[in-house]
């Protein structure tokens, strides 16, 4: 086929030197963040809505908030939120993924911008291109959503914000070398007294869905 193609004098490989979206996705890595909605359904059959954010480069979750109406001031509300939240904690992105779904308003878009946020659409059906929420989404709901029964948006915020602390503080990451986003990993133990002798504590969180552990001072 490549001789044909060739004898033809058609480029056998035409996009060979173009940028892949995996070779973007690596390059920006450190100014790269992504975004999503999705639903969970509370005991009332109410059915609402989480916006989150997560960092690429060092699996940093923030959840935005829960509403059961999505409104195009609701959406601009939690973009303003998070670029005072980045500015706060002095993260420099300058490019979000985000879907084409009719929840994000241009104004969305626009703060972003005006906040050096390039914003950069995922194409249509393909939740591979925001792999890394998605990959994010479905952890939420297996160790949180799946096993906790939501009584209402109070309840489901309270949850939410302890699985971000706990997510962003204690659990590790095997895409970041098994790290913690807010936290170094500790450092190894030597002593062979201390490895027959571990003094591991523990701790529950939501009643024990959640579990810490940590070596005892």
């Amino acid at each position: 086929m490549w001789e044909i193609l060739k004898e033809a004098g058609i480029d056998p490989a035409p996009e060979r030197c173009a940028t892949t979206w995996a070779d973007f996705l690596r390059s920006q890595a450190d100014a790269l963040l992504a975004c999503d909605f999705f639903e969970t359904v509370t005991l009332t059959g109410a059915r609402l809505y989480v916006f989150a954010v997560i960092e690429h480069a060092n699996r940093r979750i923030r959840i935005l908030g829960a509403t059961a109406h999505q409104s195009a001031a609701w959406v601009v509300q939690a973009a303003r939120n998070l670029v005072m939240d980045l500015e706060d904690a002095g993260c420099r992105a300058r490019f979000l993924i985000r879907d084409r779904d009719g929840k994000f308003p241009q104004l969305f878009d626009a703060l972003l911008k005006d906040a050096g946020i390039e914003v950069v659409l995922s194409g249509i059906r393909v939740p591979r291109m925001n792999s890394i929420t998605e990959r994010w989404v479905q952890t939420c709901r297996h160790e949180l959503l799946d096993r906790t029964l939501i009584w209402n948006q109070r309840h489901l915020c309270h949850a939410l914000r302890e699985f971000e602390q706990f997510y962003n503080t204690h659990r590790p990451h095997q895409g970041i070398a098994n790290a913690r986003p807010l936290h170094p990993l500790p450092g190894a133990i030597t002593d062979p007294e201390q490895i027959t002798r571990l003094n591991v504590r523990k701790r529950e969180r939501l009643g024990g869905i959640l579990h810490e552990y940590e070596h005892a001072a």
